[in-house]
């Protein structure tokens, strides 16, 4: 079993910081990825920003220069820091890893985070 525990939503005012955490516990063998999606509502589930074990980045262009994600390999945890929080932001944040659960297999499995929602008011 894996786990992914979030922390770090709440609601801020435009222009405000919040700072989500996720931290994946269990049969973890080792993190392929870990990343951020948000889903607001009427609207699909979007990738917001993801790292690799590698440290390669990849950001959705809408929070290019205001967010930044980080990875701590020994803790298995991501965060990611948002700044300049803008009303358009407001979503439930999840937090994926795809990983292995075993050395004795290569196939990647994704696991999910309860979700956590951030609310950035106008």
């Amino acid at each position: 079993q894996v786990q992914l525990v979030e922390s770090g939503g709440g609601w801020v005012q435009a222009g405000g910081s919040l700072r989500l955490s996720c931290a994946a516990s269990g049969s973890i063998f080792s993190i392929n990825a870990m990343g951020w999606y948000r889903q607001a509502p009427g609207k699909q589930r979007e990738l917001v920003a993801a790292i690799t074990s590698g440290g390669s980045i990849n950001y959705v262009d809408s929070v290019k220069g205001r967010f930044t994600i980080s990875r701590d390999n020994a803790k298995n945890t991501v965060y990611l820091q948002m700044n300049s929080l803008k009303p358009e932001d407001t979503a439930v944040y999840s937090c994926n890893a795809r990983l292995r659960t075993s050395g004795w297999s290569t196939r990647l499995q994704d696991y999910w985070g309860q979700g956590t929602q951030v609310t950035v008011s106008s």
